[in-house]
């Protein structure tokens, strides 16, 4: 399986790298939405972990763009922000998870269902 990992923080994307290097064959990485959009469309990647908050296109705009080019993606948008509202906007964008970056372990959860 292939990973995209799209983050702008350094420290939480080779964190998320070091985390999940041993369960992925390739792990692709960005670091803003319009970024994710070329990445996917090139590596086409099993999954996507994507950020929310980012320089230009945000995560949700970008999955909403991933998924409605690839309806067969599946996008975890990976945060801080513990928001009702962010987390439709992510459903409805497509992404089939929302996990908080302070329980990452989360993802695995969301992976194995």
């Amino acid at each position: 399986m292939n990973l995209l990992i799209v983050e702008d923080n350094t420290k939480i994307l080779n964190m998320l790298k070091e985390m999940f290097q041993p369960h992925f064959e390739k792990i692709y990485e960005c670091n803003n939405g319009l970024s994710a959009i070329s990445e996917y469309k090139m590596n086409k990647p099993d999954w996507v972990f994507m950020d929310i908050k980012m320089e230009g296109m945000n995560g949700i705009k970008a999955t909403g763009e991933i998924t409605r080019q690839f309806p067969g993606a599946r996008i975890i948008i990976v945060t801080n922000y513990n928001d009702t509202e962010f987390r439709k906007e992510a459903k409805f964008s497509g992404a089939v998870g929302y996990v908080l970056k302070e329980n990452l372990y989360e993802i695995f959860n969301v992976i194995n269902k």
